[in-house]
Protein backbone atom coordinates (compact mmCIF):
# COMPACT_ATOMS: atom_id res chain seq x y z
CA UNK A 1 0.00 0.00 0.00
CA UNK A 2 1.12 3.73 -1.07
CA UNK A 3 1.95 6.47 1.41
CA UNK A 4 -0.74 8.16 -0.55
CA UNK A 5 -3.41 4.94 0.56
CA UNK A 6 -2.24 4.68 3.93
CA UNK A 7 -2.55 8.52 4.85
CA UNK A 8 -5.94 8.25 3.04
CA UNK A 9 -7.20 5.10 5.66
CA UNK A 10 -5.93 6.76 8.15
CA UNK A 11 -8.25 9.29 7.70
CA UNK A 12 -10.64 7.51 7.02
CA UNK A 13 -10.31 5.57 10.44
CA UNK A 14 -10.26 8.59 12.40
CA UNK A 15 -13.23 10.08 10.60
CA UNK A 16 -15.37 7.13 11.45
CA UNK A 17 -14.23 7.39 14.96
CA UNK A 18 -15.65 11.26 14.92
CA UNK A 19 -18.61 11.02 13.04
CA UNK A 20 -20.24 8.30 15.28
CA UNK A 21 -18.99 10.18 18.42
CA UNK A 22 -20.73 12.89 17.88
CA UNK A 23 -23.90 11.02 16.28
CA UNK A 24 -23.93 9.18 20.02
CA UNK A 25 -23.67 13.35 21.68
CA UNK A 26 -25.91 14.47 19.10
CA UNK A 27 -28.55 11.77 20.34
CA UNK A 28 -28.00 12.87 23.99
CA UNK A 29 -28.01 17.03 23.69
CA UNK A 30 -31.08 16.90 21.26
CA UNK A 31 -32.61 15.44 24.04
CA UNK A 32 -33.03 17.53 26.87
CA UNK A 33 -35.81 15.50 28.95
CA UNK A 34 -33.26 12.60 28.83
CA UNK A 35 -30.23 15.36 29.36
CA UNK A 36 -32.11 16.48 32.54
CA UNK A 37 -33.09 13.05 34.07
CA UNK A 38 -29.14 11.88 34.17
CA UNK A 39 -28.29 15.19 35.87
CA UNK A 40 -31.30 15.42 38.48
CA UNK A 41 -31.51 11.89 39.58
CA UNK A 42 -27.79 12.73 41.41
CA UNK A 43 -28.71 15.52 42.19
CA UNK A 44 -31.68 14.61 44.62
CA UNK A 45 -29.31 11.73 46.53
CA UNK A 46 -26.91 15.03 46.65
CA UNK A 47 -29.95 17.07 48.39
CA UNK A 48 -31.84 14.34 49.88
CA UNK A 49 -29.39 11.75 51.32
CA UNK A 50 -26.72 13.84 51.83
CA UNK A 51 -28.42 16.44 53.53
CA UNK A 52 -30.29 13.53 55.91
CA UNK A 53 -27.79 12.04 56.80
CA UNK A 54 -26.29 14.47 58.48
CA UNK A 55 -24.13 12.65 61.09
CA UNK A 56 -22.49 15.73 61.92
CA UNK A 57 -26.01 16.52 63.96
CA UNK A 58 -25.78 14.15 65.65
CA UNK A 59 -22.48 13.54 67.21
CA UNK A 60 -23.60 17.40 67.84
CA UNK A 61 -25.93 16.04 70.28
CA UNK A 62 -23.82 13.75 72.49
CA UNK A 63 -21.91 15.70 75.95
CA UNK A 64 -18.15 15.65 75.49
CA UNK A 65 -17.49 15.41 72.24
CA UNK A 66 -16.38 17.90 69.95
CA UNK A 67 -18.12 17.35 66.88
CA UNK A 68 -15.43 18.61 63.85
CA UNK A 69 -12.59 16.42 65.72
CA UNK A 70 -14.92 13.19 65.40
CA UNK A 71 -15.37 14.01 61.76
CA UNK A 72 -12.34 14.94 60.63
CA UNK A 73 -11.25 11.75 62.49
CA UNK A 74 -13.65 9.60 60.73
CA UNK A 75 -14.42 11.28 57.35
CA UNK A 76 -11.37 13.18 56.94
CA UNK A 77 -13.79 17.06 56.18
CA UNK A 78 -15.72 18.85 58.98
CA UNK A 79 -19.12 17.66 57.67
CA UNK A 80 -20.89 14.20 56.28
CA UNK A 81 -22.46 16.46 53.46
CA UNK A 82 -18.92 17.23 51.73
CA UNK A 83 -17.73 13.40 52.44
CA UNK A 84 -20.74 12.24 50.56
CA UNK A 85 -20.95 14.70 48.03
CA UNK A 86 -18.06 13.81 46.10
CA UNK A 87 -19.43 10.00 45.70
CA UNK A 88 -21.90 11.42 43.58
CA UNK A 89 -19.50 12.24 41.48
CA UNK A 90 -18.49 8.52 40.87
CA UNK A 91 -22.16 7.85 41.16
CA UNK A 92 -22.78 10.05 38.08
CA UNK A 93 -20.47 8.55 35.88
CA UNK A 94 -21.19 4.88 36.87
CA UNK A 95 -24.74 5.44 35.95
CA UNK A 96 -24.11 7.28 33.01
CA UNK A 97 -21.76 4.64 31.29
CA UNK A 98 -24.03 1.88 32.34
CA UNK A 99 -26.19 3.13 29.60
CA UNK A 100 -23.66 2.48 26.79
CA UNK A 101 -24.62 -0.89 26.25
CA UNK A 102 -28.40 0.05 25.57
CA UNK A 103 -26.71 2.49 23.18
CA UNK A 104 -25.17 -0.81 21.38
CA UNK A 105 -28.79 -3.20 21.42
CA UNK A 106 -30.40 -0.49 20.33
CA UNK A 107 -28.38 0.03 17.42
CA UNK A 108 -28.61 -3.90 16.47
CA UNK A 109 -32.70 -3.29 16.61
CA UNK A 110 -32.60 -0.80 14.50
CA UNK A 111 -30.26 -2.12 11.81
CA UNK A 112 -28.06 0.81 12.51
CA UNK A 113 -25.65 -1.41 12.98
CA UNK A 114 -25.57 -3.92 10.06
CA UNK A 115 -24.89 -0.33 7.81
CA UNK A 116 -22.21 0.59 9.94
CA UNK A 117 -19.96 -2.84 9.89
CA UNK A 118 -20.44 -2.88 5.95
CA UNK A 119 -18.34 0.74 6.08
CA UNK A 120 -14.74 0.61 5.94
CA UNK A 121 -14.85 1.50 9.48
CA UNK A 122 -13.18 -0.32 12.02
CA UNK A 123 -14.87 -1.99 14.84
CA UNK A 124 -12.78 -1.14 17.18
CA UNK A 125 -13.85 2.63 16.00
CA UNK A 126 -17.35 1.59 16.44
CA UNK A 127 -16.89 0.67 20.16
CA UNK A 128 -14.54 3.38 20.99
CA UNK A 129 -17.03 6.11 19.70
CA UNK A 130 -19.74 5.22 22.42
CA UNK A 131 -17.05 4.65 25.44
CA UNK A 132 -15.92 8.28 24.50
CA UNK A 133 -19.24 9.77 23.95
CA UNK A 134 -20.20 8.22 27.58
CA UNK A 135 -17.19 9.77 28.69
CA UNK A 136 -17.79 13.26 27.82
CA UNK A 137 -21.37 13.05 29.02
CA UNK A 138 -20.36 11.59 32.52
CA UNK A 139 -17.73 14.74 32.30
CA UNK A 140 -20.46 17.36 31.83
CA UNK A 141 -22.52 15.87 34.00
CA UNK A 142 -20.30 15.43 37.07
CA UNK A 143 -19.26 18.79 36.63
CA UNK A 144 -22.78 19.95 37.42
CA UNK A 145 -23.16 18.05 40.06
CA UNK A 146 -19.90 19.50 41.73
CA UNK A 147 -21.43 22.48 40.98
CA UNK A 148 -25.01 22.03 42.94
CA UNK A 149 -22.43 20.41 45.69
CA UNK A 150 -20.87 24.00 46.30
CA UNK A 151 -24.17 25.47 46.30
CA UNK A 152 -25.53 23.15 48.96
CA UNK A 153 -22.84 23.73 50.74
CA UNK A 154 -19.93 21.78 50.34
CA UNK A 155 -16.73 22.64 52.04
CA UNK A 156 -13.29 22.00 50.34
CA UNK A 157 -10.25 21.30 52.07
CA UNK A 158 -6.62 22.55 51.50
CA UNK A 159 -5.62 20.20 49.58
CA UNK A 160 -8.22 22.07 46.88
CA UNK A 161 -6.45 24.54 44.12
CA UNK A 162 -6.93 25.93 41.01
CA UNK A 163 -5.90 22.61 39.26
CA UNK A 164 -7.74 20.59 41.51
CA UNK A 165 -10.43 20.89 38.72
CA UNK A 166 -8.08 19.38 35.82
CA UNK A 167 -7.76 16.08 38.08
CA UNK A 168 -10.70 15.71 38.69
CA UNK A 169 -11.79 16.17 35.08
CA UNK A 170 -8.69 13.35 34.59
CA UNK A 171 -9.96 11.14 37.03
CA UNK A 172 -13.25 11.11 35.70
CA UNK A 173 -12.54 10.29 32.22
CA UNK A 174 -10.34 7.66 32.80
CA UNK A 175 -13.00 5.67 34.81
CA UNK A 176 -15.79 6.99 32.29
CA UNK A 177 -13.30 5.37 29.74
CA UNK A 178 -13.20 2.13 31.63
CA UNK A 179 -16.35 1.53 33.16
CA UNK A 180 -17.87 2.52 29.30
CA UNK A 181 -15.59 -0.59 28.24
CA UNK A 182 -16.73 -3.00 30.70
CA UNK A 183 -20.34 -2.38 30.36
CA UNK A 184 -20.11 -2.07 26.54
CA UNK A 185 -18.14 -5.70 27.07
CA UNK A 186 -20.87 -7.27 28.74
CA UNK A 187 -23.66 -6.49 26.66
CA UNK A 188 -22.07 -7.07 22.56
CA UNK A 189 -23.71 -10.50 22.21
CA UNK A 190 -26.94 -8.82 23.51
CA UNK A 191 -29.52 -8.97 21.14
CA UNK A 192 -32.34 -7.67 23.77
CA UNK A 193 -33.32 -5.20 25.79
CA UNK A 194 -33.86 -7.24 28.71
CA UNK A 195 -29.84 -7.76 28.73
CA UNK A 196 -28.39 -4.67 29.47
CA UNK A 197 -31.37 -3.65 31.73
CA UNK A 198 -30.49 -6.72 33.94
CA UNK A 199 -26.83 -5.68 33.84
CA UNK A 200 -27.18 -2.17 35.00
CA UNK A 201 -29.46 -3.29 38.04
CA UNK A 202 -27.04 -6.61 39.11
CA UNK A 203 -23.59 -4.61 38.79
CA UNK A 204 -24.56 -0.97 39.26
CA UNK A 205 -25.30 -0.64 43.22
CA UNK A 206 -22.89 -3.20 44.21
CA UNK A 207 -19.99 -0.99 42.49
CA UNK A 208 -20.96 1.94 44.69
CA UNK A 209 -22.15 0.28 48.05
CA UNK A 210 -18.81 -1.76 48.35
CA UNK A 211 -16.70 1.11 47.58
CA UNK A 212 -15.53 4.16 49.81
CA UNK A 213 -18.92 6.24 48.56
CA UNK A 214 -20.69 6.76 51.98
CA UNK A 215 -18.10 5.26 54.52
CA UNK A 216 -14.84 4.94 54.96
CA UNK A 217 -12.60 1.87 53.87
CA UNK A 218 -11.63 1.30 57.45
CA UNK A 219 -14.79 1.34 59.18
CA UNK A 220 -16.48 -1.32 56.76
CA UNK A 221 -16.63 -5.29 57.66
CA UNK A 222 -13.05 -7.62 56.94
CA UNK A 223 -14.68 -8.99 54.14
CA UNK A 224 -16.16 -5.74 52.52
CA UNK A 225 -12.98 -4.29 53.15
CA UNK A 226 -11.12 -6.44 50.88
CA UNK A 227 -13.70 -5.96 48.09
CA UNK A 228 -13.48 -2.16 48.35
CA UNK A 229 -9.84 -2.21 48.44
CA UNK A 230 -10.05 -3.42 44.74
CA UNK A 231 -12.98 -1.25 43.38
CA UNK A 232 -11.63 0.83 40.65
CA UNK A 233 -14.50 3.51 42.11
CA UNK A 234 -12.95 3.89 45.31
CA UNK A 235 -9.75 4.97 43.81
CA UNK A 236 -12.04 7.27 41.64
CA UNK A 237 -13.47 8.76 44.96
CA UNK A 238 -10.30 8.75 47.29
CA UNK A 239 -8.61 10.95 44.03
CA UNK A 240 -11.70 13.44 43.87
CA UNK A 241 -11.88 13.64 47.60
CA UNK A 242 -8.06 13.88 48.05
CA UNK A 243 -8.94 16.77 45.31
CA UNK A 244 -11.42 18.88 47.00
CA UNK A 245 -12.49 17.91 50.66
CA UNK A 246 -9.58 16.61 52.24
CA UNK A 247 -6.24 18.67 53.94
CA UNK A 248 -3.78 15.85 54.57
CA UNK A 249 -1.65 16.17 51.48
CA UNK A 250 -1.89 14.31 48.41
CA UNK A 251 0.03 11.11 49.66
CA UNK A 252 -2.11 8.28 47.97
CA UNK A 253 -3.06 10.36 44.84
CA UNK A 254 -0.34 8.73 42.34
CA UNK A 255 -1.55 5.02 43.29
CA UNK A 256 -5.08 6.66 42.42
CA UNK A 257 -4.49 7.44 39.15
CA UNK A 258 -2.24 4.76 38.00
CA UNK A 259 -4.74 2.20 39.49
CA UNK A 260 -7.84 3.78 37.46
CA UNK A 261 -6.05 4.59 34.51
CA UNK A 262 -4.75 0.92 34.42
CA UNK A 263 -8.16 -0.78 34.98
CA UNK A 264 -9.20 2.03 31.70
CA UNK A 265 -6.34 0.97 29.60
CA UNK A 266 -7.21 -2.93 30.62
CA UNK A 267 -11.16 -3.04 30.42
CA UNK A 268 -11.06 -0.78 26.79
CA UNK A 269 -8.73 -3.48 25.26
CA UNK A 270 -10.37 -6.31 26.66
CA UNK A 271 -13.93 -4.37 24.71
CA UNK A 272 -12.08 -3.88 21.63
CA UNK A 273 -10.48 -7.51 21.45
CA UNK A 274 -13.98 -8.72 22.01
CA UNK A 275 -15.65 -6.62 19.38
CA UNK A 276 -13.22 -8.24 16.72
CA UNK A 277 -14.83 -11.10 17.10
CA UNK A 278 -18.23 -11.19 18.43
CA UNK A 279 -19.97 -7.75 17.16
CA UNK A 280 -20.77 -9.29 13.51
CA UNK A 281 -23.96 -8.16 11.24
Amino acid sequence: MSTTEETQVSKSRMHGLWALTNRELKKWYQQPFVLAMGIVQPILWLALLGKAMNIGNIVTGIPGINPTQVMMHTFGTKDYFSFMSMSMVAFTVVFTTAFVGMSVVWDKRLGFMNKVLSTPVSRSAIILSKVLAASVRALFQSAIVTLVAFALGLSTGTNFAWYSILGIFAIVFLISVGLASFFTALTLRATRMEMPQAIFQLVTLPLMFASSAYFPIAQMPNWLQAVASVNPISYTIDAVRRLMVFSDGFGPLPLDFAYVGVFAIIVTAICIVLSWRYLNK
